[in-house]
């Protein structure tokens, strides 16, 4: 598994001014962008011309979550973009395998996620079609979320599984995410970190990356 990595979440930014919050987390690894339909999660953000700017104007790679139905038909739009990485709901995607492939054959690394009570051990086999396994510690739809641990077991697991494939997988968490919570995801085998509010809620967004990053590390070391 790869290096320790925090991708903060603009659901969290001020979206009247986008290009100046980018600006404000130059030391991230990624921009998590959260693309949601009103339909799949009951709420409405950004969609494919909102992102495409979004791609044009950033410093950063985009790292695109997708919580919108029929992910099938839409995803690879986004991976068309340009997009580092684009992620999707397998509770969203009728063909998971091929919308995986058709994502990869687009560019952009492929991502799966998974909400908190859908288990993961049907979706092992399929390890190798991916670049990246998302484990949803909050329901999505909401920022600003309480971290569940339930669903810590769940993250040992796929991390455990990810370690016995050989793959070099990323697991990801997003989801109540902050100094508080980043070293018990971390501890379970996380190593990339989505955090919103914990990074744009502070008043140095930089410094709380360093702090969020120096946690996650001295628990993976």
């Amino acid at each position: 598994m790869s290096k320790c990595c925090i991708n903060p979440s603009i659901l969290s930014a001020d979206f009247v001014n986008l290009q100046a919050e980018l600006e404000r987390i130059s030391t991230a690894d990624a921009v998590h962008v959260d693309v949601m339909d009103n339909h799949f999660v009951p709420n409405l953000t950004l969609g494919l011309p909102v992102v495409q700017r979004i791609q044009e104007v950033s410093a950063l790679p985009l790292d695109a979550h997708l919580m919108i139905s029929d992910a099938d038909r839409w995803a690879p739009a986004y991976a068309e973009l340009g997009l580092a990485s684009v992620t999707f709901h397998v509770e969203a995607a009728a063909a998971p395998v091929k919308l995986a492939r058709d994502i990869r054959d687009r560019g952009a690394k492929a991502g799966m996620a998974l909400r908190p009570a859908t288990p993961v051990e049907p979706y092992l086999d399929m390890l190798s079609e991916l670049d990246m396994l998302l484990i949803m510690t909050v329901e999505p739809g909401f920022g600003g979320q309480k971290f569940l641990d339930i669903t810590l077991p769940k993250i040992r697991r796929a991390a455990e599984a990810i370690r016995g494939s050989g793959l070099p997988l990323a697991l990801q968490v997003d989801g109540g995410i902050s100094a508080d919570t980043i070293e018990r995801a971390a501890e379970a085998g996380a190593n990339v970190f989505v955090a919103g509010s914990a990074v744009y809620g502070s008043g140095d967004p930089n410094e709380a990356i360093r702090k969020l990053r120096e946690a996650a590390e001295a628990v993976s070391k």
